[in-house]
């Protein structure tokens, strides 16, 4: 009997990994062209594709690595550039705050693991999911939705960034055939699965203005992040207090 519920367990497991493998698929289809983007802007400041690899398969967050291969020079201003990322991932501790609750049944260990998986599409695509599964009755949390979702995430980022390397010199200049809006489109479809209404898009709006603002008025630095992070939480303190 133990052995008929492991084998079941074991089947619900690669059949939540299949589902979220499926789910991710329309956004990989955005992901590979952003990475060769990525690894095609690598190869003009002479990094190598396992350089370039290494950096994408542990630092699992596109915007500061764009920032760190535009920030790249001969020798790299290394504090500037960790600055600046960190700057642009702090995003990352409310993703993680907000997702903890979900991973509270896991250890630590792999609770740490699942976060370190984590990016804005995988993060978006598993809350969705979570509030879609609480509203049917079922544990919030789909441990293999979430593994097949973000570990297809990471190793299709991490092999487009590679080859992007390589094939980059052959392809030339690639943001003349708009791989560089393929980055909206992916966040325009990620807002469109957590659409709930203008209410709660506001703080998005407001996020959005802010963060826009303040690029405008610093181009030069990443203050748009906070920014736009600061405003948007700002906003939604403001509603709950008015709704109470």
């Amino acid at each position: 009997m133990h052995r008929n519920l492991s084998i079941a367990a074991e089947r619900s497991l690669l059949g939540e990994i299949q589902r979220g493998l499926l789910a991710a698929v329309p956004i990989l289809l955005g992901v590979v062209p952003f990475g060769l983007l990525l690894g095609a802007q690598a190869a003009q400041k002479g990094l190598s594709p396992f350089t370039l690899v290494s950096m994408t398969g542990l630092n699992f967050a596109g915007g500061s690595e764009f920032a760190a291969i535009a920030l790249w020079a001969s020798p790299p201003h290394v504090l500037t550039i960790v600055l600046v990322s960190m700057l642009i991932n702090s995003r990352h501790l409310l993703m993680g705050a907000a997702m903890t609750p979900a991973l509270a049944h896991l250890p630590p260990r792999k609770a740490l693991l699942a976060l370190f998986f984590m990016c804005d599409e995988s993060w978006a695509m598993s809350m969705a999911d979570a509030a879609r599964r609480r509203a049917q009755g079922l544990p919030a949390f789909s441990a293999g939705y979430y593994t097949g979702v973000a570990g297809a995430l990471w190793l299709v980022w991490v092999l487009s960034t590679g080859a992007g390397v390589v094939i980059g010199p052959v392809l030339g200049d690639i943001t003349r055939w708009g791989f560089d809006m393929d980055f909206p489109a992916v966040f325009l479809v990620l807002l469109k699965g957590m659409w709930k209404g203008m209410r709660s898009a506001l703080p998005w709006l407001v996020s959005l203005i802010c963060a826009g603002a303040t690029w405008h008025a610093f181009p030069d630095a990443a203050w748009f992040v906070p920014a736009g992070t600061a405003s948007g939480i700002v906003t939604i303190l403001l509603l709950h207090r008015k709704s109470a």
